[in-house]
């Protein structure tokens, strides 16, 4: 069967409603960036500990998980344009207030997991929105478009505010961030306002049971394991590059958003339909095989590479949401991906601790080849076991039956 054509990246901002959506995050995936490494280096320069400075950056995403369960049928039942507006604003508020003098390593924890609680509803809302924007056969497109911007928005905001954490001061690294959170909210109120795409109220009952429902199908639920575990724990090979390095972080950074740029563009817009689903499996062993060796602390150039090959991996996430909106009903569509979206952040919020705890103990570079080689047992399990459960490995994109709501 012939491939069918995809909408070029030109096309997409033809569409109506995507270019506000796309600056949008573009401007919120900045300010994450740069407020990100800003407050690891504060947290590691107090504190001095590879755990905390891990947290900080990465520990918001731990609160994911408590709003995936109460709040996340928001996703669906909230009007798409105040919601990411509203969300950006308190995240504007919450990274000012970070950059308070004298504020304790306590605190700056506490603020960021309440900013990690609240994030968990944005991630439904906004690829949510997508899919209504671009239809379900326009997603993987115009999330490949997504995540290359993410990789630049992060190459650019990790070589930008390592040298003015270096050259002015984290704290106002934090002001800036906040300034491009804001602007994210005003390119938000840019989006048309739009009904929610369910009637009724968000509970924690609507919640649970989407939740129920999404979980319900073994399909999808090799998928959500796949998109979150081996990630996750390769994520938490990153949140150490702050301690592994502290005078080389934000290169070691942008290395690896250059190298998942460079895997978005391969399976977004490079590669055939036909050939997509059969990279799904060889690219998360790609995403942590190279981090294996780093307990041998090659040099800083080897090094950059080897994460920059190891990023390419990221792409394998592409071709793993690809099934999972062709395995979700429509109604579905903004509370399924705000599950994949929080149950990844969590559990790259649990690795980041899990590494943090072992290279307290041990060394940064130990602790990332545990972490990938975690990984790369975690893939080998997901693959066997799907392949019991289908005839096709479980790999293939096609449709399968889903339960009723």
């Amino acid at each position: 069967m012939p491939d069918t054509p995809r909408r070029t990246y030109a096309d997409l901002f033809r569409t109506p409603e995507f270019s506000p959506l796309f600056l949008s995050s573009s401007a919120n995936i900045a300010a994450q960036t740069v407020s990100g490494l800003a407050l690891g280096t504060l947290v590691f320069r107090a504190t001095d500990s590879p755990l905390l400075s891990a947290v900080s950056m990465f520990g918001p995403a731990l609160a994911q998980v408590l709003g995936a369960t109460f709040f996340l049928s928001g996703a669906d039942r909230l009007p798409p344009r105040a919601t990411l507006a509203g969300l950006s604003l308190s995240f504007a508020a919450a990274t000012a207030a970070l950059a308070l003098p004298g504020l304790p390593v306590w605190a700056m924890l506490l603020i960021v997991l309440v900013e990690g609680l609240i994030a968990s509803l944005g991630g439904g809302v906004r690829w949510g929105l997508l899919t209504e924007i671009l239809a379900k056969d326009g997603y993987l497109t115009g999330r490949s478009l997504f995540n290359m911007m993410s990789g630049l928005m992060q190459i650019a905001g990790y070589a930008a505010g390592g040298v003015l954490v270096t050259l002015l001061s984290p704290r106002l690294c934090l002001l800036l961030a906040a300034a491009l959170y804001g602007t994210s909210a005003a390119l938000a109120l840019r989006l048309a306002r739009r009904p929610p795409r369910v009637s009724g109220r968000p509970s924690v009952t609507a919640t649970w049971r989407a939740n129920a429902l999404l979980w319900s199908a073994r399909p999808r639920r090799h998928v959500y394991l796949a998109l979150w575990i081996p990630n996750g724990l390769v994520v938490g090979c990153e949140s150490l590059f702050v301690s592994y390095d502290p005078r080389a972080a934000g290169t070691l950074f942008a290395c690896g958003a250059l190298g998942m740029l460079a895997g978005d563009v391969t399976i977004g817009r490079l590669l055939p339909a036909r050939l997509r689903p059969r990279l799904g499996i060889p690219l998360l062993a790609l995403l942590a095989a190279p981090y294996v060796v780093l307990f041998l602390r090659p040099p800083l150039p080897v090094t950059a590479v080897l994460i920059a090959l190891a990023s390419v991996g990221f792409g394998a996430s592409l071709v793993q949401q690809e099934r999972l909106v062709a395995l979700t009903p429509d109604e579905l569509s903004g509370h399924a991906l705000g599950l994949h979206s929080a149950g990844m952040l969590t559990m790259q919020g649990v690795a980041a601790v899990l590494a943090g705890t072992v290279a307290q103990f041990t060394s940064p570079a130990t602790a990332m080849s545990v972490m990938a080689l975690a990984s790369l047992a975690v893939t080998l399990t997901l693959t066997l076991a799907s392949r019991r459960d289908a005839p096709d490995g479980g790999l293939l994109p096609t449709r399968a039956a889903v339960p009723s709501a």
